[in-house]
C-alpha cells in the first residue's frame, strides 16, 4: 500500500527516518514534544510559516509563545510565563522600509535608442540622459522623453499678396527633426506651433518680395530654398533645439477666380520661349554658314591680292629686263617691241591684211573661216559668188583702192618701224 494512501497503515512519508509524523505531537515546538524523531526531509511548508510569523511577533514585540499550559501540549517550556513588552516603532519602521522599497523600485526605467530624456529635478534642469537602463528618483525627478531620430512633418496652404500686388495660393511642406532636446523640452512650450508659425513668416516674407509670375513658373526652386534659410535662423534666433530637413513647394496656383486668365498667360510665355528657343537653333544654323561663306569670299581676295601682286611684280621684272636688253640696243628693241604689240592686236581680231605690189592681183584668202572651222567654206563661196556677179570697173576700183590703202598703210607701219 502506498505511503500517502488513506487509511493505510503506512504512514512513513519517504523522507522520514522510519518514524511516524505524530512524533512531535505532543509537544509541539517546546522542549516536551522533542524534535521531529530522525527526520532528514526538507522542512514542513507549515512550520516555515510558523517560523517567519514567530519572528515577525518577536520583532513587533508580540508574546514569545504560545504555551505556557493553557492548550494543554506542553509548549515552549522554558519561554512561558508573562509576555514580552510590544515594540510601538516597529510596525511603521517596517512600513516605512517597504515603501522605500517600493518608491526605488519604480525609479528604473529603460530609454530607447531613437530617445533622449531630459532630466528634472524639482522643475530645473538637471541632466539629459542617454539610451539605456536609467535610474532616477521618482517623485523628485521628472524625465520627458524626446524621440531624436524620427522626421516630424508640416503641411500649410496659405493666401498671401505678392510684390506685384496678386494672390497666391502656395501649399508648404516642412520636414524636421529634434537636434537639442533641452532647448526642445524647456525653451518653448509648444514647438509644433511655434514651427508653425515660423514657417508662415517665412512663406509670407519671401512672397511679398517676388513677382507672382516668377512663384508661378521658374521661381519655385528659389523660393524654397529662401523659405528654408530664413526658417531655420528663426529656429537658431528661438532655441526651439529643431533642425529643418527639407522645404518642399507643393504647389503654387492663383486664385480659382483667375486660373483660367493665368493658364493663358503661362501657355503665352511658353509658346515665347518656344519661339526664341527656335530662333536661336536658326541661328546657331545659319551663323556658321555665313561665317564660312565670308571666310571664303575673304581667303578668295586674300588669293587674288596675291596673284595681282605677283602678277605685278613679275611685269616689273620683265620691264627691268628688257630696260637692260633696250639700253644696249635700241633701234633692235624698238623694233622687236613693236610686232609683239602688232602681232597682239591682231591677234584678237578677224580682219586679215595682205600685202601685194601695186600691178598684182588682189587675192583675198578667208584664213579666219579657214581657221575658224568648215563653216567658213561657205562664207567664201558665196563671197566668190559674189565677186563673180559685180561689174569688172566696179571690181577694179575696188582693188585699186585696197591697193593704195594697202600702199599708205605699209609706208605708215614703215614709218612707225624706222
Amino acid at each position: 500500500m502506498a505511503w500517502n494512501e488513506p487509511g493505510g497503515g503506512n504512514q512513513h512519508d519517504p523522507w522520514s527516518g522510519g518514524g511516524r509524523r505524530g512524533g512531535n505531537e505532543g509537544g509541539g515546538n517546546g522542549g516536551g514534544g522533542g524534535n521531529r524523531g530522525g527526520n532528514q526531509g526538507p522542512p514542513d511548508l507549515e512550520e516555515a510559516l510558523k517560523k517567519f510569523q514567530d519572528k515577525l511577533n518577536s520583532m513587533l514585540g508580540g508574546r514569545g509563545g504560545k504555551g505556557g499550559g493553557s492548550d494543554g501540549k506542553g509548549g515552549r517550556g522554558g519561554k512561558g510565563g508573562g509576555g514580552k513588552p510590544r515594540n510601538v516603532l516597529a510596525l511603521p519602521g517596517l512600513l516605512i522600509v517597504v515603501a522605500l522599497a517600493i518608491w526605488a523600485s519604480t525609479g528604473f526605467y529603460l530609454v530607447d535608442q531613437s530617445e533622449r530624456g531630459v532630466v528634472l529635478r524639482f522643475g530645473k534642469f538637471q541632466e539629459v540622459v542617454t539610451p539605456g537602463l536609467q535610474w532616477n528618483p521618482p517623485l523628485i525627478d521628472d524625465v520627458r522623453m524626446v524621440n531624436v531620430t524620427r522626421v516630424r512633418s508640416l503641411t500649410q496652404t496659405q493666401s498671401m499678396l505678392t510684390r506685384d500686388e496678386n494672390i497666391v495660393e502656395v501649399e508648404i511642406s516642412a520636414q524636421y527633426q529634434v537636434a537639442d532636446p533641452r532647448n526642445f523640452v524647456l525653451n518653448v512650450r509648444n514647438p509644433q506651433l511655434s514651427i508653425e508659425n515660423a514657417l508662415d513668416s517665412a512663406l509670407r516674407h519671401v512672397v511679398g518680395g517676388t513677382d507672382m509670375i516668377d512663384i508661378l513658373t521658374s521661381g519655385r526652386e528659389i523660393l524654397g530654398s529662401s523659405v528654408a534659410s530664413r526658417l531655420q535662423a528663426y529656429q537658431e534666433n528661438y532655441g526651439t533645439g529643431i533642425r529643418l530637413q527639407t522645404i518642399n513647394i507643393e504647389s503654387t496656383t492663383a486664385p480659382d477666380q483667375v486660373i483660367d486668365a493665368f493658364d493663358d498667360v503661362i501657355r503665352a510665355r511658353e509658346d515665347r520661349q518656344r519661339t526664341i528657343n527656335q530662333g536661336i537653333a536658326y541661328a546657331n544654323a545659319i551663323i556658321p554658314e555665313a561665317q564660312g561663306q565670308a571666310q571664303r569670299v575673304v581667303e578668295q581676295g586674300e588669293g587674288y591680292r596675291e596673284s595681282v601682286v605677283a602678277r605685278a611684280r613679275g611685269q616689273a621684272n620683265r620691264f627691268n629686263a628688257l630696260l637692260g636688253q633696250y639700253e644696249q640696243n635700241p633701234s633692235i628693241m624698238r623694233e622687236r617691241l613693236y610686232l609683239d604689240a602688232i602681232s597682239d592686236v591682231f591677234a584678237n581680231t578677224s580682219k586679215v591684211m595682205v600685202d601685194v605690189a601695186d600691178d598684182s592681183p588682189l587675192m583675198y584668202l578667208p584664213l579666219d573661216q579657214r581657221l575658224g572651222g568648215g563653216s567658213g567654206t561657205a562664207g567664201s563661196d558665196a563671197n566668190s559668188g559674189e565677186e563673180g556677179q559685180l561689174d569688172p570697173r566696179v571690181l577694179e576700183r575696188m582693188r585699186s583702192s585696197q591697193s593704195s590703202s594697202n600702199n599708205s598703210s605699209n609706208s605708215g607701219i614703215r614709218r612707225e618701224g624706222r
